[in-house]
């Protein structure tokens, strides 16, 4: 037992700031937590970091920060997520500039219109065609008989 206590003492974790869910339906609010960055996010955390709170009214409200903790987290090597990243910069905790954070994509929705079209678009010239062939059958039937 004693080997593999150490061995998982050495291991490098990725370490993380990044945000953790709380509230109640409609109304979330947020955690700023440090945890491993292969663990869910809705896992327990190694450290709670400060919170935000979107809904509250006035700006000096909505966020509580650990400010020393998370420049200390920050020197050690964690990371932060985008999006705390734009907030500690948003609210004077580190430097830089902000990072564009990127929207999830719904890649199957559109996918499946694209797909829709077309297949839509070939039946429509089949039947076109289809109709082409036909008139200009019919006289050389006529001058037959």
């Amino acid at each position: 037992m004693l080997s593999i206590y150490i061995e998982n003492k050495t291991h490098n974790t990725m370490l993380v700031i990044r945000m953790q869910r709380t509230g109640r339906k409609n109304q979330a609010t947020f955690r700023l937590v440090l945890q491993e960055k292969s663990q869910a996010p809705r896992s327990a955390a190694k450290e709670i970091l400060g919170s935000y709170n979107p809904h509250a009214k006035e700006r000096k409200d909505q966020v509580r920060l650990q400010d020393e903790r998370i420049k200390y987290w920050l020197s050690v090597g964690a990371q932060a997520s985008p999006t705390v990243h734009n907030m500690l910069i948003e609210f004077g905790v580190t430097t830089g500039k902000k990072v564009r954070v990127v929207q999830p994509k719904l890649k199957p929705q559109a996918e499946g219109a694209e797909a829709e079209a077309k297949t839509e678009t070939p039946a429509a010239e089949k039947t076109e065609e289809k109709k082409e062939e036909k008139p200009a059958e019919a006289p050389a039937e006529e001058k037959a008989a």
